[in-house]
């Protein structure tokens, strides 16, 4: 069985896929990360893999569910936490006016002080630009502080986004079926 979800790989989209197929039991799957979920959406399309993992707070979300419908179906759902998110800054940039993005994280802190905001494609990517000079600032894991505390200082610790995931397949489910899990007590 193949699972396809958004690379590269480290990024939040690979480790809330081996998390869910850890809570299933799923032991026989192959992970298959892609650069973007247009090539994702395809692969299960043309049966390249079985299921698709997306996080509904992605830009794509919406596109690929009306692009795909008729054709992939959501299979399951569920909610999971990111990794513990940061801004953090090159040490070796005072004050930073540069911030680096993913989209779907730009409503996570208060940005205003940043003069430019620039949009990469993940977290993962935010962070390489930091490694590499690129950015002066971005949104990205904090174990990223943890590997490069020579490179990198805190500016805000953000902790870890809380969100919906989906899982795509070919076929849908039987009926008019409406999955809930039981709502939590007070």
């Amino acid at each position: 069985m193949k699972f396809a979800t958004l690379g590269p790989a480290g990024n939040n989209h690979e480790l809330v896929l081996e998390r869910y197929l850890e809570r299933r039991a799923i032991q026989d799957a192959e992970i298959e990360l892609h650069e973007d979920f247009d090539s994702a959406f395809a692969a299960l399309l043309n049966g390249g893999v079985d299921f698709l993992l997306q996080c509904t707070a992605h830009p794509s979300h919406a596109e690929w569910v009306g692009r795909s419908m008729h054709r992939a179906f959501p299979v399951d759902s569920f909610i999971a936490p990111s990794k513990p998110l940061a801004i953090l800054a090159r040490s070796d940039v005072a004050r930073p006016r540069q911030l680096g993005l993913q989209p779907a994280t730009r409503y996570y802190a208060d940005l205003s002080g940043y003069a430019e905001l620039v949009e990469e494609p993940t977290t993962v990517s935010v962070a390489e630009g930091l490694l590499a000079g690129r950015l002066e600032a971005g949104i990205c894991a904090l174990e990223y502080l943890e590997r490069h505390p020579e490179r990198l200082r805190l500016v805000a610790d953000l902790g870890p986004a809380l969100d919906t995931w989906v899982v795509f397949g070919r076929r849908p489910l039987d009926g008019d079926l409406i999955h809930c899990a039981p709502v939590p007590a007070r």
